[in-house]
């Protein structure tokens, strides 16, 4: 019931006027603003609304359900992983594991590679260098291991074929042949990570065509490095020009090592 103070406020107006308005005025003291009887207040479903304009209802906890399942159903087998998702195919699994194997092998050859430059009967060290910075390089190539273990794949290590260790040619000399197998080495790398890149397309996994795209454009640049220096031993032959190849070699790796520090 409104207070006398309230109806006394309005002086001018009849006793039913006065009553109404003390009304409406002790309602927007409650915290409603249009005073006299409350109405319900209505919430129409967000759903609706959402199907109206977009056509698409996302159901968060009926969609999760299968994978909380999958997830549920993971911690009871120990080889199980819980960051698989779909779209990491067995197939993908097993060409990462196989490109792990071919970076291992080719890392294996370039070392001795090296080995064979930095012999006391050679004593090229700047192709020792060179060799010894790429076995390191294809070496940090099977990285490829975090990227499996990082995908919720199982890491299997294959076997390394024993590499040659002589590198003379009795026509070409053992620079150029040693750098025409450099080229040849790291364009079969590319034609093994294309490969690689064409199954997990296949499967529609973008963070891993991302990442093998990114790995054949360092694989483009090594092999227009090594045909450039194919190209020139070709010219030097097998005397002098030779030495003065793998000195500057020699300086250009001191180099490439002090920046990359």
């Amino acid at each position: 019931m409104p207070s006398s103070a309230a109806l006394s406020s309005f002086p001018c107006a009849g006793p039913a006027a006065r009553l109404h308005a003390a009304r409406r005025s002790a309602g927007r003291v409650a915290g409603n603003p249009g005073g006299g009887r409350r109405r319900p207040f209505t919430v129409h479903a967000a759903k609706d609304k959402q199907e109206q304009l977009t056509g698409v209802t996302f159901k968060p906890f009926d969609e999760v359900a299968p994978v909380l399942a999958s997830t549920t159903n993971a911690g009871s087998d120990p080889r199980a992983s819980f960051a698989r998702t779909k779209t990491f195919a067995s197939e993908c699994e097993a060409a990462i594991n196989e490109q792990i194997n071919i970076e291992y092998n080719v890392s294996y050859v370039y070392h001795a590679m090296s080995a064979f430059f930095d012999r006391d009967s050679v004593s090229l060290p700047g192709f020792a260098e060179y060799f010894r910075r790429n076995s390191l390089e294809e070496r940090e190539h099977a990285q490829l291991i975090d990227l499996q273990n990082t995908r919720g794949g199982r890491v299997l290590l294959n076997s390394i074929v024993t590499p040659d260790t002589e590198y003379d040619h009795p026509e070409k000399g053992d620079a150029l042949y040693a750098m025409e197998l450099s080229l040849s080495l790291e364009k079969l790398n590319f034609d093994k990570l294309l490969h690689l890149w064409e199954v997990v397309d296949k499967h529609g996994d973008p963070q891993l065509t991302q990442y093998i795209e990114d790995m054949l454009q360092d694989q483009t640049e090594d092999i227009k490095k090594v045909a450039d220096y194919v190209a020139q031993l070709r010219r030097v032959g097998k005397g002098h020009g030779v030495w003065q190849f793998d000195h500057e070699l020699y300086e250009e790796e001191v180099r490439a090592r002090a920046t990359s520090v």
